[in-house]
């Protein structure tokens, strides 16, 4: 990704709708600020591809992993990368604990350890809105899959969806930071009036589709993007 965060924040009312746990869809060392360049790649990691759509999925992929692995290490942990990374055509997608993957939708699913999305959904967002889509995407999802790994006793989905947003913010906000991805001016404005958008139009937090509302999720989503993972 070069500098275009800003045309695809936008995108948030529909990618941070897409959410793990299998394929269901809603109606998207470190120092104390979770942010130091130990557990970041080197920035230079951006040079190595973002020129095409296929170089941006995997370069999201990789350096949303990479961050993880190197936060896993800074705590004496293993991180376990995926073990699947799945495009997949509409009513074509892999099934996730017996149910079928959804068109337009991205999702992890814990039983196989796998992030799939649906590629001709994710191409039209890139083409309308950016390429940050892709990694806002993928960096959700990723946060998931770090989920499976390290607590999975959440009572309520929205508790486990916005802890996803907020992994996603910060693993974004340290990426920038980094000068792994650049941002421009006036993005993180943007992606707070985006996020407003992308919340569930209720605050019903008992349902199991449950989301978080516009407010919850920005704010889960900005706390990662300024504090770090660390304040998720």
């Amino acid at each position: 990704m070069r500098s275009r965060l800003l045309p695809a924040v936008a995108a948030l009312v529909v990618l941070m709708a897409g959410c793990g746990g299998g394929p269901s869809r809603d109606p998207a060392a470190e120092g104390t600020d979770g942010r130091s360049q130990s557990a970041t790649p080197a920035a230079s990691q951006s040079d190595v591809g973002g020129e095409t759509f296929e170089s941006d999925v995997e370069l999201a992929r990789s350096l949303g992993e990479d961050f993880w692995r190197r936060r896993f290490e800074s705590g004496g942990l293993r991180y376990e990368p995926l073990r699947d990374f799945i495009a997949y055509q509409p009513l074509k997608g892999p099934a996730c604990g017996g149910e079928p993957a959804l068109p337009n939708n991205a999702f992890y699913c814990p039983q196989g350890h796998f992030v799939a999305f649906d590629e001709r959904w994710m191409r039209e967002m890139n083409d309308r809105l950016g390429d940050a889509s892709i990694y806002l995407i993928i960096l959700h999802e990723i946060g998931h899959a770090v989920q499976a790994q390290t607590m999975n006793d959440f009572r309520l989905n929205v508790e486990r969806e916005l802890q996803a947003d907020c992994y996603a913010g910060g693993a974004l906000g340290t990426l920038v930071s980094a000068g792994a991805l650049n941002a421009e001016e006036g993005d993180e404005e943007e992606l707070l009036i985006n996020l407003a958008n992308a919340g569930d139009p209720s605050d019903a937090w008992w349902r199991p589709d449950a989301h978080g509302t516009a407010g919850q999720r920005q704010q889960a989503f900005t706390g990662g993007y300024n504090q770090g993972v660390d304040s998720c």
